[in-house]
């Protein structure tokens, strides 16, 4: 019988041969795919032909952290439905190709034939996919849209607001586009959704913070309504004036009046005690109005900006819509503010390589409203008063 050591010995050879066999195996084995290199595999049609069809982010606008985050976000909605979606070849689709293919529909605005062609998907199951993400993202993203809700997280506003231009205690920058769309010949008389340019058209009024974050949406108008119409009608409105938002702490000025919370907005705004807009006329000649309109413009641009890349990434809804559900569509625009937000809140590189345009409304012209509050009034003066006093630049 050999020694007790000698046989160990054995044993360990055997067991280190077997390790290398084992990992000479494995290595030799090919890798499964990542869910993108199998996914880009099925892109066809023009999408194929694309120099960056192989890019991720080119394909979807985001990166791929913020893809992940939402999956996660509705991975149980989208997966809790018994459902047999598959593609032409009659393969399953996963959690990943549904998001995949919401996303582009959204962030691309092409037809849904284009779409399922890109990905050999039919133009129902595309439909289908992009309703029921729609659904999910509101049902589990909303929390990516909300009025600041602490005193810490409402100062960092305004700080970043005064950063800008100067401009004190302020907390948002509102504005209004218009989501044009064709409507079938049944309702193209319709004149409710006619705008000023004759366009037919859904609003979007939003307010926005220094970051380009949606802090406030409404959505649904029809395009003849005027900038203060869909105001009054919202419910920012209508908390604001219940005392339930700019409701936090006053600035004193240099004269000592006090100087409370404000969004400020352009001359299609009605001038309220908090909501600032800008002096009015052709031939301004006060110095201080001149310099309050400049420091003015300069800070509500960040919303202008926010619609501009919203439209800019989204584009389902930077075009013409071509005969929306006029009852789905403010849920689609909803869900687009949302993805906005998130692609903000993840820090996703991508958003950074996009140009800082202000064009969200190309082609209308500026609305003016006549309604001037005289305590409004007052205070805008006084803030310009105090301005200049400072000597900003």
């Amino acid at each position: 019988m050999g020694s007790i050591r000698g046989i160990k010995k054995r044993k360990k050879t055997e067991e280190n041969d077997y390790q290398n066999a084992l990992a000479t195996s494995l290595q030799s084995q090919p890798k499964p795919l990542d869910w993108w290199e199998e996914f880009s595999r099925r892109i066809t049609g023009p999408l194929s032909q694309s120099v960056h069809s192989m890019t991720f982010e080119s394909v979807f606008k985001i990166s791929r952290k913020t893809f992940n985050y939402i999956c996660s976000l509705v991975k149980e909605d989208m997966l809790s439905r018994s459902s047999n979606l598959m593609d032409i070849s009659g393969e399953h689709l996963s959690l990943g190709d549904q998001v995949a293919v919401a996303l582009r529909r959204l962030n691309s605005g092409e037809s849904l034939s284009i779409v399922g062609d890109s990905f050999g998907i039919n133009r129902t199951t595309v439909s289908q996919i992009t309703w029921r993400f729609v659904e999910a993202m509101e049902e589990r993203g909303f929390h990516h849209l909300l009025w600041p809700s602490t005193e810490m997280e409402t100062k960092e506003i305004k700080y970043k607001f005064e950063n800008i231009r100067g401009l004190p205690n302020c907390c948002g920058a509102i504005d209004i586009t218009h989501i044009m769309m064709t409507l079938p010949t049944a309702h193209s008389s319709d004149n409710v959704w006619l705008d000023q340019e004759k366009n037919c058209s859904m609003i979007l009024q939003a307010i926005v913070d220094p970051d380009l974050r949606f802090r406030d949406i409404v959505t649904g108008w029809p395009g003849s309504l005027s900038d203060d119409i869909v105001l009054q009608s919202s419910n920012f409105f209508k908390l604001t004036k219940e005392g339930k938002r700019l409701n936090g702490s006053h600035i004193a000025l240099s004269d000592g009046t006090m100087l409370k919370e404000y969004i400020v907005g352009d001359a299609g705004f009605p001038l309220l005690p908090w909501l600032l807009t800008p002096y009015e006329g052709k031939s301004l000649s006060d110095h201080e109005q001149l310099k309050f309109n400049k420091r003015h413009v300069a800070t509500r641009m960040v919303a202008k900006r926010a619609l501009a890349r919203l439209k800019e990434l989204w584009r389902i809804i930077e075009g013409v819509m071509w005969k929306p559900d006029k009852n789905k569509l403010p849920r689609i625009i909803f869900v687009c503010c949302l993805l906005h937000n998130i692609v903000i809140d993840m820090e996703d590189e991508v958003q950074y390589d996009m140009s800082l345009s202000h064009d969200h409304d190309s082609g209308y012209h500026q609305q003016t409203s006549k309604f001037a509050d005289k305590t409004a009034s007052i205070m805008r003066d006084k803030l310009s008063l105090h301005l200049s006093e400072k000597l900003l630049p």
